[in-house]
């Protein structure tokens, strides 16, 4: 893959990480505003274009009213009250739509070109299929709001979310793959690169905690930082119920929980800035990035229930578990042998073959000062 080949695969990718951001986003906002439920039916083709006629928005309408949440909550809605629901939705569906066309069309592009080719073909494949299974779940969860309660499930609401950064993430694993080849010769010592690794899964432990947070409404139950209504101690949270209701479904232990695990995440984000403090470079400027979005998001949490869960400081905070995910992938791409720095030596290309820079030749002197 060429210089420029490359530049051109690794924008589209950035591209598409800042689309899955933004959806992400625009799905808070939906969630937020009680828009998640406003559409009744999945209609992958044909709900692409919105109601064209007065007598097409009174059925979509009259198909809303069989809905437990008219039933239960918006029964005072008149049709110009459900626009202002609808839109939210609509524009969450087509944006992941237009998510799709922005994948398909340059991946078919560019593997026609054979810019993509061998194990690349299939890798962004993959992506492409992991984001077509997360408009499914998607309606997964909506269908759970459509039976009896006008409530999602929280657990398929986590699930939404985690494959939703999930997918957002793994695509800029592999714009970094396509900028910055991992070597091995630059590989940190095992324990720092271990250190590094155990940020995702506990980033992906608060992200479903967050999740449990919105689908419950569990951010409404204190106002108060870093307090809780003036207790810390856990006892005061964990007073009734099951085991498995304190940590699944109580929504002041839940709140309880995010915040003590988000102090966690703090305190192990600080533990690996410390340990890579000598380290020279990228992986030291990462470290530093992930520290401060860590921070960051913290503030934004405690701004969101301080203030009431406002709209649009609560959407923030769901983008900045995106941010704070993308900063720790950085960090575990460049603990796991990113070229760091000015070591640029590489052998290979990112399609499997030798590199087209002559200056990484692996026999040149050059190369050789930076290889074990």
């Amino acid at each position: 893959m060429s210089d420029s080949e490359r530049r051109a695969v690794g924008g589209w990718l950035i591209a598409l990480w800042v689309l899955v951001l933004l959806m992400v986003m625009i799905g808070g906002v939906t969630r937020l505003t009680g828009s998640g439920l406003s559409i009744v039916e999945w209609k992958p083709v044909s709900g692409i274009l919105p109601p064209l006629s007065e007598q097409a928005w009174q059925d979509t309408f009259n198909a809303y009213q069989s809905s437990p949440q008219f039933h239960h909550q918006n029964s005072w809605m008149a049709l110009e009250d459900f626009k202002r629901i609808f839109f939210w939705e609509y524009l969450h569906r087509l944006f992941g739509r237009l998510i799709g066309l922005a994948f398909f069309v340059p991946w078919l592009v560019f593997v026609m070109r054979g810019t993509l080719k061998g194990a690349w073909v299939w890798r962004t494949f993959g992506l492409m299929v992991l984001g077509g299974l997360q408009g499914a779940l998607g309606w997964f969860m909506v269908m759970s709001g459509l039976v009896n309660e006008p409530r999602v499930s929280h657990y398929r609401l986590a699930a939404h979310l985690l494959l939703g950064i999930g997918v957002g993430q793994a695509i800029l694993w592999q714009a970094l793959e396509v900028a910055s080849p991992r070597l091995a010769s630059n590989v940190l010592p095992r324990a720092q690169r271990w250190l590094a690794l155990g940020l995702l899964p506990l980033l992906a432990l608060q992200i479903t905690y967050g999740a449990f947070m919105g689908g419950l409404r569990a951010g409404w139950v204190a106002a108060t930082f870093p307090d809780m209504n003036g207790h810390y101690a856990p006892g005061y949270f964990f007073t009734s119920g099951s085991i498995w209701q304190n940590l699944f479904d109580n929504p002041l232990s839940i709140h309880y929980l995010h915040r003590v695990i988000g102090f966690v995440v703090l305190a192990y984000a600080g533990a690996t800035w410390w340990a890579l403090r000598k380290q020279g470079g990228d992986v030291r400027f990462a470290s530093h990035a992930f520290l401060a979005a860590i921070f960051g998001q913290i503030a934004l949490g405690a701004m969101t229930v301080m203030l009431g869960v406002p709209v649009p400081v609560a959407v923030a905070h769901q983008g900045g578990a995106y941010i704070v995910t993308a900063a720790a992938v950085v960090l575990c791409h460049l603990a796991l042998g990113a070229r760091a720095g000015s070591a640029r030596a590489q052998t290979t290309d990112v399609d499997g073959g030798p590199s087209d820079d002559p200056t990484l030749d692996p026999h040149s002197p050059r190369t050789a000062r930076l290889l074990p």
